[in-house]
Formats: C-alpha cells, structure tokens, sequence
C-alpha cells in the first residue's frame, strides 16, 4: 500500500498543542508514558500467545529497549509487544476517540499548572513524545502479520503513513528539539526510568555505561564494546511485600496504570492467602475521570492470573458505582484461559468482588477519619457517583451512608457538603425521631427555601440535598440509625416543640381557605394551613405519594412520561397578606391576587411556570392600581 498523507483529527491536534504548551515544564514524563504504553503492549501479546503460541515463537524474551544517539539527537523506545496494524495505527495515533473531549476542552483555563492536571486526567500517553521532539517516527508490525507500518508525523497538522519491514512489536524514534538534547544522554535517562518506571515487571534495557579510556592508556588491549543491560528492578512492584514498597513507589506504578500526572488519594496494598489466594492494589484518584457518567464505558481492574496479564479493563471485580477505581488484581485461582463469560460465572470472582468493594469503602472511610480536608475533595469529585451504591449494592448500604456527606442548616459553607449522617444524628434533638431533609436544584435555593422556616425557628437541622441524583438516591433509604428519613417538602408537616409531632387539633374550616380553594380548583389538591411557614405568605406541598420536582424533570429530559399530580398549597394566615386577601371584595383582584401567590410558591420551589408572561401581567396590573 502506497505511502499517504492524513490530516489528525481535530481534537488530537488541539490536545497536542496543549501538550507541549502545559507540560513543557515537566517534559521527563515523556519517557514514563512511552514504557508504559511498551509494557501494555508486552503484556496483550502474553495475553493472546497463550492461545496462539506461534506468536512468539520466534522471540518470546519479552524487553523494552532505550536507544539514543547524541550527535544525531535521537531517542529510540522499542518492544516486542503486541505491535499495530496500519487500522491500528491510524486509529490509536491519529484520532482521539474518547467520551468526554468535548468536555475536557470546556474545562482549559489557559493556566498551565491547572491544565496539565486536567490532560493528565484525560490521559495522553503517546502524545507526550512531541514535548521533547521535533519529529516522531513509530515503526511497527503485528504479531502474526507480515506487513509493517511506518507512522511519521511532526505533531502538527498532519501524518503520513507507509509501508515498513516487519519486525514484531513497535519502535519509536524523536528527533529531539534541541532544547530536549538532555535526553540523549546515558545517566539522565537511566534516572528518568529508576524514578518513574522500576516497578515494570519487564526488563527495560540500555547499553551498559563504560568508563572512558584515560588518555596515559596506550596499551593494544582489545576495545570493549558496551552491552545491554537491565535498569530497572523487572519485578512487579504487587508482587513484592508492603514493607518494601516506599510511597513514592506506588505513586509511580499508580501514574503507570492510570496515566494520570497527579498522585492518588490513597491507595490499598493487600494479599489474601488461604483457600482463595489472590494480591490487589488499588488506588484512589484525586480527580473523577472525564468519562465518569458514561456508564457504557470501558472501567475496571487490570486482571493477572499468576502474574500473567488477562484483561486491561476486568469490570467484574468492582461494582459500577465503583467505576473511577485504578489498580490490579493478581489471582491465583482463576484459569490462564480465563475469558469474560467464566469471569461472571466464577464463584471466586464474586468472592474477590466482595472483598474488594469492602476495601474500597475502607479506603474512604480511613481518609474521612485521617484527613477531612482531603476526603471532601473526594466526595465533591466521587460523591454523586457513590450514591448510586444505595440502589445498586444493599450488601454495602449502611456503609456507603455513612461515607456520604451533605450540606446543612447548621452548615454555613456556600458551596460544601461536608455533614455526615453521623453528625447529624449526633446533633438531633433528643426526641427527635426523624432525619429531616429538602431536595432542590440548587444549594442556594435550597437555603431560601420556606419550607425550611419553622424547623430554623425550632432550631430543627435539616439536610440539604441539591445533587442530580438526591431524589432518586433517598427512594430507596428509609432509616439511618434508627431515625426515619423525611422530606420537608411532602406531607402534612405537624412540627411542634423541637421534633415532637404533635396530633392536629380540630380546626374550623376557613372561608378564606374555601375562597383559595375555588379559584385553584384545577391546580392543587387541597389548600390548607401551613404549619410550616412562619414568615412567607404560602408554599407548595407534595403528596406523600407523589414524584418529586428533581426527578420529574429528570425523566421529562430523557423523553419519558411523567404521571400527573397537583400539589397542596399551604397558606400562612399569619401573613399581612392574607389578612389583605381576606378582605378583598373585589373579585378580579383576589383571584389574580391569588393566583400570584400559587405561581410565586412555585418559583420557591424551584419549578417554572405554566404560563410566565400571565404571570407577569398580573403582577403589572397590581403594581399600575397601586400607583393610582
């Protein structure tokens, strides 16, 4: 096939400027990202040789090898890994086909240090190479096919791709800049991979360095000529014990998997011996990946079955609310040919599953309790995701709660959820029976809402819930140590003294609440006393059955029918005015009088109206009578 010419994909060329513009102070990470992406490589051909053996037949000595050359200023990274195809390669290195791109360029602020966070968390791995050179040259060939590839590109607005001998796996060669000429040389290169890449279990080899003849040596010995040799340590860093492993240790291998530049949150080191034997190390990102709600999308633990690597993206052993999970799990009781159909079969998968979901909980649980700064970033970035556990995991539930973190009436902070259940319990009232809360679209609206004033009069905590997924999160939460959740918002509220409910007392019916009722007879279902309201004239209630607000427009969004309600409207009698309203004998002007408070109840709660522009007619009309 003839040698072309292809333009990059529009993203792969504005994540490649990025690169070189964000990460040019930290351009080392380069080489780390190019090893890993070798061993990767290595690892799927040990994958698939076990069922075709002929693929590496002829050379089953598994290595990655560092070349340079000073005086050309050339940097060369090879394996005898999997290799690529030409499909391959103009798929993998010319187009970027990742969820979340879109959102990963709204998220740039031009602020090199934030921004070289966020391309971390996007993962760029081979890209890296145009920080350091000029031009990129890939020479590849895959296992099994006798057609190589050669991909040349100078990381600007095109690549061309063209034939090549064939020689099993992948070689990378930079053209370094010649402000990179650093990196053609011998001793920084060998530091680079003992600080970033001595925890590959693969070899990764370099010609040996000699000492220079010195020049009082006029003997006739024969030249030695250098040899490779390995300079990393070649073993993998799970299989050695945790006493061995220093931090900085597995916050490497966590950047290896992860190709993420940032180190974890935390990370969980454990071998499990005895019937079922198997090592886990996991990890816990400071940063949600960007394609977090995408539940479709590929997730999950590198697996290896005594230490052969299986699967890059094993989903079997973590629960999907679990999904921005890193790390690997080495077993010794699943079979080398294990596929993803035994997986989901296998009793001892379900086993390490269980176990593993119980150590990732513990994870958090010990941030929470060592460092509460640090846990509510993780909670801002994992929170949402977490509270799908409650209607996912019932096993785990009572844990998952007690992770979870809100905000409050007793929490001053803006924009923080940082009350736990625990908190909350603590502070309860000592009759108080009930963990009371109120879900709406925002923070802010949630603290100006008036269904909040009579439990601030009483001094009544109550949680505020403004998460996408709080409405449907509670559905399936009853109780929590014993006190029974209720929403603010629903019901017919009787709050007396502190938290006692009080039975209601036999009330007359109000002509007022009659008046109310007649005017909004298509609109509410009933219009009654508020026992809620102490300084606003009315609000809206929900029946006890009926959908709330947040999850309506959820499934209004996603196209599906929603069932029919009408709320209760609560009247504060109390208020200057209904007292006024009471003693309008102007038909006209109660009824648009009253139809101004249903609508402005409604924009309490967050919901819009039917008919805004009537809305603001009546308003109008009130205010032109009142300057007559």
């Amino acid at each position: 096939m003839a040698t072309e010419t292809r333009g990059f994909q529009t993203e792969a060329k504005k994540l490649l400027q990025l690169m070189i513009n964000s990460l040019y102070s930290n351009k080392e990470i380069f080489l780390r990202e190019l090893i890993s992406n070798a061993s990767d490589a290595i690892d799927k051909l040990r994958f698939e040789s076990l069922a075709n053996p002929e693929l590496i037949a002829e050379d089953s000595d598994y290595r990655i090898r560092i070349e340079f050359d000073k005086e050309e200023g050339t940097l060369t990274i090879s394996d005898n890994g999997i290799g690529m195809s030409r499909d391959e390669v103009v798929d993998n290195l010319g187009t970027i086909a990742k969820s979340g791109t879109e959102e990963f360029f709204s998220q740039l602020t031009g602020d090199q240090k934030q921004d070289s966070a966020l391309i971390g968390q996007f993962g760029v791995g081979f890209y890296s190479a145009f920080i350091v050179a000029d031009e990129v040259e890939v020479r590849t060939c895959r296992a099994g096919s006798s057609e190589g590839t050669l991909w040349t590109s100078t990381g600007e607005d095109d690549f061309t791709i063209g034939e090549e001998e064939c020689s099993r796996g992948t070689k990378v060669t930079l053209r370094l800049k010649k402000d990179a000429s650093e990196f053609a040389d011998g001793y920084r290169l060998r530091n680079i991979v003992t600080r970033y890449s001595d925890h590959i279990g693969i070899p990764v080899e370099m010609l040996e360095e000699l000492p220079p003849k010195s020049d009082d040596d006029d003997s006739d010995t024969e030249e030695i000529l250098p040899s490779m040799e390995v300079v990393n340590s070649a073993r993998a860093l799970w299989s050695r014990s945790r006493t061995d492993v220093k931090d900085e240790e597995y916050q490497e291998f966590y950047k290896h998997i992860s190709h993420d530049f940032e180190d974890p949150a935390h990370w969980s080191h454990n071998k499990v011996e005895g019937k079922l034997e198997y090592t886990s190390l996991l990890f816990l990102p400071k940063r949600a990946p960007f394609d977090l709600w995408n539940r479709e999308a590929p997730k999950g633990l590198k697996l290896y079955v005594q230490r052969v690597f299986i699967m890059d993206e094993a989903e079997q052993f973590l629960p999907l609310y679990l999904r921005f999970v890193r790390g690997i799990v080495d077993s010794n009781d699943l079979p080398l040919n294990v596929s993803r159909e035994l997986l989901q079969e296998s009793l001892h998968v379900t086993s390490i599953r269980n176990a593993l979901t119980k150590r990732v909980l513990d994870m958090f649980s010990k941030v929470s309790a060592d460092d509460q700064e640090l846990y509510g970033e993780l909670w801002d970035e994992f929170g949402q995701v977490l509270k799908e556990g409650v209607g996912e995991d019932f096993t785990n539930r009572d844990a998952l709660l007690k992770l979870f973190r809100f905000a409050s009436t007793k929490d001053a902070s803006e924009d923080k959820q940082r009350v736990s259940l625990l908190d909350y319990v603590s502070r309860a009232k000592d009759d108080q029976d009930k963990i009371y809360f109120l879900v709406a679209e925002s923070l802010a609206a949630a603290r100006q809402s008036p269904h909040l004033e009579t439990f601030n009069k009483q001094e009544v905590e109550v949680l505020l819930l403004f998460d996408r997924v709080d409405e449907w999160f509670v559905s399936f939460v009853e109780e929590f140590e014993g006190k029974k959740f209720q929403n603010v918002m629903r019901g017919d509220l009787n709050l007396a003294k502190g938290d006692q409910e009080q039975e209601d007392s036999e009330e007359k019916d109000d002509p007022l609440l009659g008046r109310i009722k007649t005017v909004l007879e298509s609109q509410v279902e009933t219009v009654r006393k508020s026992k809620r309201l102490t300084e606003s004239a009315a609000c809206l209630v929900l029946g006890d059955e009926d959908m709330g607000y947040q999850m309506r427009r959820m499934m209004e969004a996603a196209g599906q029918p929603v069932p029919e309600s009408k709320p209760h409207l609560e009247v504060n009698l109390d208020h200057p005015l209904l007292g006024r309203l009471d003693k309008e004998q102007d038909e006209e002007r109660f009824q648009n009088i009253v139809r101004i408070l249903f609508d402005q109840a409604a924009l309490a709660d967050g919901t819009s109206l039917a008919e805004p522009g009537e809305y603001v007619k009546r308003i109008n009309q009130l205010i032109v009578e009142l300057m007559e």
